[in-house]
């Protein structure tokens, strides 16, 4: 286990707000860390940096389609976004370097774990 999937756990997972999360590195277009079993598929990962730097007006108005569920949009600016369906939620948030994609659950509020991502950031120097 590398340094940043340690960060996810011990950051995100262990609050019991987040299912899964990823860190994709903006500048390399790919996915450098993954909790167990979350995979990102490429498309993804270009389509969440694409929202941030071209289309974050049209991921406003129309939503999202992450790992085949579409996901509506609750809020977004130019450093987060919170999405939802019913199944659960997807809240992205990007720093200088990165773009973290985290999973949770119906019931959870995305406000948790944008605190998380936040010291997760602060930890890591994002």
């Amino acid at each position: 286990m590398n340094q940043l999937q340690a960060l996810l756990n011990d950051s995100l997972i262990r609050t019991k707000h987040v299912e899964n999360a990823a860190i994709i590195n903006i500048k390399e277009r790919k996915v450098c860390a993954s909790t167990f079993g979350f995979n990102v598929p490429p498309e993804n990962a270009l389509n969440l940096i694409y929202a941030f730097c071209k289309n974050l007006l049209q991921v406003r108005r129309g939503g999202l389609c992450f790992k085949e569920k579409y996901y509506k949009c609750v809020r977004a600016d130019e450093h987060s976004i919170y999405l939802q369906n019913p199944d659960g939620g997807l809240i992205v948030v990007k720093t200088k370097t990165f773009i973290l994609v985290a999973t949770y659950r119906v019931g959870m509020y995305p406000s948790v774990c944008v605190e998380a991502v936040e010291k997760l950031g602060k930890r890591n120097g994002c």
